[in-house]
């Protein structure tokens, strides 16, 4: 590792103190998409003490914003997140389910991590420019509302980052692995269902009930999962009943729904199926349905040259030393969530060399994975993420670091209770100094941007980005992605 390349990787741990600070400041502040006020001002004050001039808002959306710091190419961007999920708030560091406020938002994914760890790197690639003189720009995207909102989806349709060459980001987990998972697409919307109100025992015959209309679109999309493919998905709430009373036909009811498929055609069919069960249910009962476009997210583009980048400094860069604390808090975390499957397993299995499991699960501890993984096969996940809009624009590779027990589930109370432990503070940092190494050996050799543009135009068959998000649609709140 060269020395302004080290410098930069511990310049990290000189800002240590203040960027543990940020994420404990964001968790202590839970915001859900699109609210995300205090978040955003902290972020947009932090990049313009640290040198990097701010835009904002982008997209017309108040809380998205970028930082740049540097000129020419290659244009490199870090993609941070920083919205809570609501209903999860938690007690720091407690081993039983607490509320810190009952019904309260909570960092059930951990992107109070997130956005500081992106911005860390961010920061020691400012500092790597400014000690080695080399051409080259890096850029923080602050990104709201990936939790069901799809910031990044809107940010892209707008041309946010098109002047991208490449970009990086990473996700809290319990694996220090480079992420080699296609998220899928999806799209989501409500089913507004409006019907006719009347005494349901003295004049039922004048009524026409929104609420059966809703029912009987939830009970087509259960018939419809027989004839979809195995791995597209469908999922639904009930946002509004239309009323308390039995004895009032329902005028009004509504459900919001979220279709899935491993590419963006699939998911836009799915949801076309879906919107032909919404309007015959209407029609089924006499009533009249609205259909609300709410967001839409493209499936991630893999691209294993910017991968390997991120591989080799995942190798080059210590792994993060935990204490005896960190693993009392692991193991009495972990009592709470006995049989939950590890992602970690899945990894080991994919290693062919029987030598090598045996040597990951052994140098491995059971509470926390502190082992880096080695180059894993890609595979198609089941999750969604508004990254994937942005890696049809511009080439992306992603990183997962242990930021929490082995095993702990995503968006669950015991994410949220390690979310300011020691455990989240070093694998944050970690996550930093990886996507930093990246970024400094592209911009030593930038031919890395050329072959991974070549690799998205092959993998995209040289499709042009098209946003799933139609021009009219305006960013709205929404319970979950």
């Amino acid at each position: 590792m060269s020395t302004n390349k080290e410098q930069a990787i511990t310049f990290i741990d000189e800002k240590g103190e203040m960027l543990t600070g940020m994420s404990d400041f964001l968790w202590d502040h839970p915001e859900i998409g699109y609210h995300e006020t205090k978040a955003a001002k902290l972020f947009c004050d932090t990049l313009q003490q640290e040198g990097f001039t701010v835009e904002r808002p982008l997209a017309g959306i108040p809380t998205a914003f970028s930082g740049t710091f540097g000129s020419g190419a290659p244009i490199i961007g870090f993609l941070g997140e920083f919205d809570a999920l609501p209903g999860l708030s938690q007690v720091s560091e407690c081993p039983e389910k607490k509320a810190v406020e009952v019904g309260g938002a909570g960092r059930g994914c951990g992107h109070n991590l997130l956005g500081v760890g992106s911005l860390a790197a961010a920061i020691a690639v400012k500092h790597y420019l400014e000690q080695s003189g080399l051409p080259g720009t890096v850029k923080f995207f602050g990104c709201p509302a990936e939790e069901g909102g799809a910031g990044k989806g809107f940010m892209a349709r707008d041309g946010v980052f098109d002047e991208l060459d490449i970009a990086f980001s990473w996700h809290p987990g319990e694996v220090n692995s480079v992420a080699c998972e296609s998220t899928m697409a999806n799209y989501q919307a409500c089913y507004h269902f409006y019907g006719v109100s009347s005494h349901a025992a003295m004049s039922p015959e004048l009524g026409r009930s929104a609420l059966d209309a809703l029912e009987l679109m939830n009970t087509g999309v259960q018939y419809l999962r027989e004839h979809m493919p195995m791995d597209n998905r469908v999922h639904y709430a009930i946002t509004n009943t239309g009323g308390t009373l039995p004895g009032v036909v329902q005028p009004y009811a509504e459900g919001l729904y979220l279709m899935r498929a491993p590419q963006l055609g699939q998911a836009k069919d799915l949801y076309e199926r879906v919107n032909r069960i919404a309007n015959g249910a209407a029609m089924m009962t006499d009533t009249r349905v609205e259909i609300e476009f709410v967001k839409a997210c493209s499936n991630t583009v893999m691209n294993t040259n910017l991968l390997q980048v991120l591989q080799r400094n995942l190798e080059q860069i210590s792994v993060p030393e935990f204490s005896k604390e960190d693993f009392a808090l692991a193991k009495a975390m972990r009592a709470t969530q006995k049989g939950s499957a590890s992602y970690f397993d899945e990894l080991v299995l994919d290693v062919t060399d029987p030598e090598e499991q045996e040597k990951l699960s052994q140098n491995s501890n059971s509470d926390i994975h502190n082992v880096v993984m080695p180059f894993p096969m890609e595979r198609q996940g089941f999750a969604s993420s508004d990254v994937g809009d942005v890696s049809w624009v511009c080439p992306v590779a992603q990183l997962n670091i242990a930021t929490m027990p082995a095993g702990t589930a995503m968006h669950s109370w015991q994410e949220v209770a390690v979310g300011k432990s020691g455990i989240a503070h070093k694998g944050m940092l970690y996550a930093g100094k990886v996507l930093a190494g990246a970024a400094i050996d592209v911009l030593r050799d930038p031919a890395v941007v050329e072959r991974a543009k070549q690799e998205k135009l092959k993998r995209t068959k040289s499709q042009v980005y098209c946003a799933p998000i139609p021009k009219e649609v305006k960013p709205k709140i929404s319970e979950g992605i």
